[in-house]
């Protein structure tokens, strides 16, 4: 009965001990670390070393993504998971391409994104909306302006024209008004002439 306790306890402090110095050794070797991830089995075993001799120390995840690190022998990569452990897996089990677990995440990731960007489209549409129809009631007023601007235009144009049609008429009036003025005292001067010439002969 004794037995049955102990063994538990130790494997148990024997893997936190483990754990502990794997997380110091991760902190150290950062620089050489490759993104990787488990495939998608229910979970995988993890051990101490380069071997299935070696201690199983837990189970990482399906599709959990993991750090390469340099070790590689016998079939086994050296990793570090995603408690931050160092262990061993079978090479088998890691793979360059997220799980599909890792995809569903990012897939929900973009989807709470694009919900998030349509809910901002929606709020926003009152705004564009409203937006629209100032600037086409803008347009309309501006298009009246012009209307009126060259209807102004156009009437000054016509009294322009119709000044000047006016001027010239008065200048033909006045100048032929002169002209009957100087024929009429043409005849006038020359019936004056005539008789004068005429009372000059009788006497």
């Amino acid at each position: 009965m004794l037995k049955r306790i102990l063994v538990p306890t130790i494997f148990a402090l024997f893997s936190h001990y483990s754990l502990a110095e794997d997380i110091q050794t991760t902190e150290n070797s950062n620089s050489s670390e490759n993104t990787a991830y488990i495939s998608d089995s229910l979970f995988v075993y993890v051990h101490s070393g380069p071997g299935k001799n070696y201690r199983i120390v837990g189970s990482v995840d399906a599709g959990s993504q993991v750090a390469i690190m340099a070790g590689n022998e016998n079939g086994f990569q050296q990793v570090i998971d995603d408690k931050g452990r160092e262990v061993w897996v079978e090479t088998q089990f890691v793979s360059s391409q997220p799980g599909l677990a890792h995809q569903l995440d990012e897939l929900g990731q973009q989807l709470q994104q694009t919900q998030q960007a349509l809910n901002d489209a929606q709020t926003d549409l009152p705004r564009l909306q409203q937006l629209n129809q100032d600037l086409q009631a803008e347009n309309e007023n501006l298009q009246q302006t012009i209307q009126r601007l060259e209807k102004a235009i156009t009437d000054e144009k016509q009294k322009a024209l119709s000044s000047e049609q006016a001027e010239q008429h008065l200048m033909l009036t006045y100048g032929g008004g002169v002209g009957i003025g100087g024929l009429l005292i043409g005849v006038v001067l020359t019936l004056f002439l005539s008789r004068r010439k005429r009372y000059d002969g009788w006497a």
